[in-house]
């Protein structure tokens, strides 16, 4: 009785992280917090009216980077009390009109966190694969902005002088989410190199990381742009020899790893500085379990890069099983379980150990919010290990138990795409997956907008492929002049209209 009291105090004292709410449900909104939920017009009318900015979440209850970020940034007493400065805006993906608000404000991968001023105009997206130190900082640069990013970009590719506030804002933007809004995208990767290039030496913390942003994003390119390979291999040799500074970049040294050495060539130097750092950041309990996961993960496939075709050594599938396992015992709340489990599933089938694989998530799928994307790794499993017919039983599953209208989409989408791919025979199980899809399009107001606009699309070409020698030309007709019934119920002003006869006729050809 005693620790209960004394920990409540510590909560409302402001000294620990507030509990989760039971999320049981899948939208409980993380407590502690007076988030405008959906209305995103009243947000920004309430911002004007109190003179402050509005912070925009947008995300999905199953996504597992949008579950890590509820479980280390929105839950901590000093996040919570930042909120009172701004007006915190949730906006799931499955509310009404989220896709077509996500056409509006350029996002779509989740999460995506904007911060914006009391007039709508935009400052800063941040970052939501970073420490929670990282990402509080970036917040509060953002507050306190003079100038939003846009206006930094362009004043640091004049060669305009920049405070070294500024230059943070600009090393700590997510660039991965930027849709477009500062620069269209395929400018990016360029784009980051000039900035690498320009900022000061000091401080260094900040010339580092705009320097690793940049060859991430260039790491991430098919044809990258031309650039000094042997002064971006020193800068990282640096980086990865020490320990303060590795740390402080966990997110590009985990994430950037394999794509870093197949761009700058993958020398034994380098490979063993990313082996002796990764290991490090594995074994590093100052970081999300997500994270150290995902360390994991880079060795595990940095090795598979460098022995293609052999078997793992049973050391590294030992320390893979045991990893997993500390990770299964060490994640408590449910919105962290969500992140850290399905992170724990894959490494395990990255390592081929598909059957504790699917023990783990089998076992989490009573207790988890989200259960259906459980299912897409138990069907990718079962893919795996070549059995189709339990892998089409999973996918299905996962759509039946999806929930949400963009949600739904999505999960359909991938049900058709397994079911053409792996038993294009089976006519009945595709026509009868795709008029489902296509009813819960009729369902929703924002079908034909970005994520669900996509999901449609991915159908509507999967099902052009299945015919395309013409042998299934009844059913795809039947399936067009169904979702042509949807696209007739639309206004001819509606914005999704043309989106929806384009895909219809797309059936049609």
């Amino acid at each position: 009785m005693k620790r209960t009291l004394l920990a409540m105090a510590l909560a409302l004292a402001g000294l620990m992280p507030l509990a989760h709410a039971d999320v049981s449900d899948g939208h409980a909104l993380p407590p502690g917090i007076s988030w405008q939920q959906g209305d995103v017009p009243a947000a920004f009318a309430r911002a004007k009216a109190e003179n402050k900015p509005v912070f925009l979440y947008w995300g999905a209850v199953w996504c597992p980077p949008c579950n890590q970020v509820k479980s280390t940034i929105f839950n901590r007493p000093d996040f919570i009390a930042a909120t009172r400065q701004f007006v915190p805006v949730y906006l799931d993906g499955d509310s009404e009109n989220a896709q077509q608000l996500g056409e509006k404000f350029k996002v779509r991968g989740y999460p995506t966190m904007i911060l914006f001023r009391p007039d709508g105009a935009e400052i800063t997206r941040l970052p939501g694969e970073v420490d929670p130190e990282r990402y509080l900082r970036t917040l509060q640069l953002g507050l306190t902005a003079v100038k939003p990013v846009k206006a930094l970009l362009t004043d640091a590719l004049a060669g305009n002088t920049l405070a070294a506030a500024d230059w943070q804002l600009l090393a700590d933007y997510a660039w991965d989410v930027d849709r477009g809004q500062l620069l269209p995208e395929q400018d990016v990767p360029a784009t980051l190199a000039q900035l690498a290039e320009r900022v000061p030496a000091e401080p260094a913390a900040v010339a580092t990381r705009l320097q690793l942003k940049a060859l991430a994003a260039l790491a991430g390119e098919k044809a990258p742009p031309t650039f000094d390979k042997r002064q971006a291999r020193g800068r990282l040799l640096r980086v990865l020899a020490d320990d303060k500074l590795s740390r402080a970049n966990a997110d590009v040294v985990i994430y950037a790893a394999s794509d870093a050495l197949k761009l700058l060539g993958d020398d034994a130097a380098l490979r063993q500085a990313f082996d002796a750092q990764l290991k490090k950041l594995e074994a590093d309990s100052t970081l999300s379990w997500s994270d150290r996961l995902g360390a994991a993960s880079t060795l595990l496939s940095l090795y598979k890069q460098q022995h293609p075709k052999q078997p793992l050594p049973a050391g590294l599938v030992a320390d893979v099983k045991a990893k997993a396992t500390e990770a299964d015992k060490a994640s408590a709340n449910p919105y962290q379980r969500q992140a850290v489990i399905t992170a724990a599933g894959e490494l395990l089938s990255d390592a081929g150990l598909l059957d504790e694989s699917d023990t783990l998530l089998k076992g989490e799928l009573k207790t988890s919010h989200a259960p259906y994307y459980h299912m897409l790794i138990l069907a990718s499993n079962a893919k795996e290990r070549g059995d189709k017919a339990a892998a089409l039983d999973w996918y299905q599953k996962a759509y039946q138990a999806s929930e949400g209208q963009a949600t739904r989409l999505q999960w359909g989408a991938s049900y058709v795409s397994n079911a053409v791919e792996l038993a294009p025979q089976d006519a009945g199980r595709i026509e009868l997956a795709a008029s489902e899809v296509f009813a819960d399009a009729g369902k929703s107001g924002s079908a034909f907008y970005e994520r669900s606009r996509r999901s449609l699309e991915k159908v509507a070409g999967r099902l052009k492929t299945w015919n395309q020698d013409g042998k299934h030309a009844d059913a795809v007709g039947r399936l067009a002049g169904q979702l042509n019934g949807v696209c007739e119920k639309l206004s001819a002003e509606d914005a999704q209209k043309p989106v929806c006869d384009g895909l219809v006729k797309e059936l049609k050809s």
